[in-house]
């Protein structure tokens, strides 16, 4: 998956084992079966070219990262203790990541969002 999404284009197994081959051998059947398992999974989708497939990621590795981290905090009994936790073990480049995403999520309404059947004058009157 590492590779699907840094390239973050549809890929053919040749394009991944040639990739992979530059850190360790491996064998093109290997990277097949791995991509297709993915595929079977639902992580990745595949297209025919000719007599291969071209592989594309099903959702972003943020998206991924994030369903992982939900996964984990629902099944804590505390959900508060779990955070409380889980931020004590950020480094401060996380920690200012988190507080940079909770800034975005927290962004005040526009004036339309807070008034929506309001319109605005032509002339911006």
């Amino acid at each position: 998956m590492t590779r699907v999404w840094k390239w973050n284009r549809p890929v053919t197994v040749r394009e991944v084992l040639e990739d992979l081959q530059k850190d360790r051998s491996i064998a093109y059947t290997t990277v097949m079966t791995v991509l297709d398992n993915l595929h079977q999974k639902g992580w990745v989708r595949r297209e025919a070219e000719g007599r291969a497939y071209r592989y594309e990621a099903v959702s972003t590795r943020a998206a991924y990262a994030a369903a992982l981290m939900n996964e984990a905090w629902s099944q804590s009994d505390n959900a508060a203790a779990a955070l409380v936790a889980f931020f004590g073990m950020m480094s401060e480049e996380q920690r200012q990541a988190l507080t940079d995403a909770v800034r975005i999520v927290q962004l005040p309404e526009t004036p339309a969002e807070q008034n929506p059947g309001a319109t605005e004058e032509p002339g911006g009157r």
